[in-house]
């Protein structure tokens, strides 16, 4: 394949891996993880190295897929509703692995009150970074990393504006 090409491949799996998880379609997210034949994957030493991870905003570090697979279907069992606005995605693809990095934007709720159709819905701001080993069934997850952002607030913006000096002196 032609970088350029690639690229794309690259782009089409990580989309759909997170149209998958709004749809809440646990055996597409199944099948975009490498396979448990492909956990232990030699690389260019020989060594076998490439057992998926996971680590979700909160969440200690996963690894294996069963127990990657496990906290996916429980966030699929716990959320009634989400939806992933991606921004600043970049991606960068080396022989047989590549490198994802987005904004996730993501909206969801929870279930819904009684006579309602939608629970309470909540914004969340997280940074991600997927990797992704090329396999003869396509490009396959082998690890997804998301971190919360932290908000800046209007006290954060007006220390920053004024370069910390108080009284509104201009540093020297």
């Amino acid at each position: 394949m032609t970088p350029r090409t690639d690229i794309e491949a690259v782009e089409t799996a990580n989309t759909s891996f997170y149209e998958a998880l709004e749809r809440g379609d646990f055996e597409a997210v199944s099948d975009l993880w490498l396979p448990d034949h492909s956990d232990a994957v030699d690389n260019e030493d020989g060594d076998e190295t490439a057992t998926v991870s996971c680590v979700h905003p909160g969440w200690p570090a996963l690894s294996g897929r069963g127990e990657v697979l496990r906290s996916y279907a429980l966030i699929m069992a716990n959320t009634e509703y989400i939806q992933f606005f991606l921004t600043d995605v970049r991606v960068s693809v080396h022989a047989d692995t590549a490198l994802v990095s987005c904004t996730e934007n993501i909206l969801s709720g929870g279930p819904a009150e009684e006579g309602a159709d939608l629970g309470p819905l909540v914004g969340q701001l997280v940074v991600a970074t997927n990797v992704f080993r090329r396999t003869p069934g396509g490009w396959k997850l082998w690890s997804h990393h998301a971190s919360p952002v932290l908000a800046e607030t209007d006290d954060d913006e007006g220390a920053a504006g004024n370069g910390g000096a108080e009284g509104g002196e201009t540093p020297a």
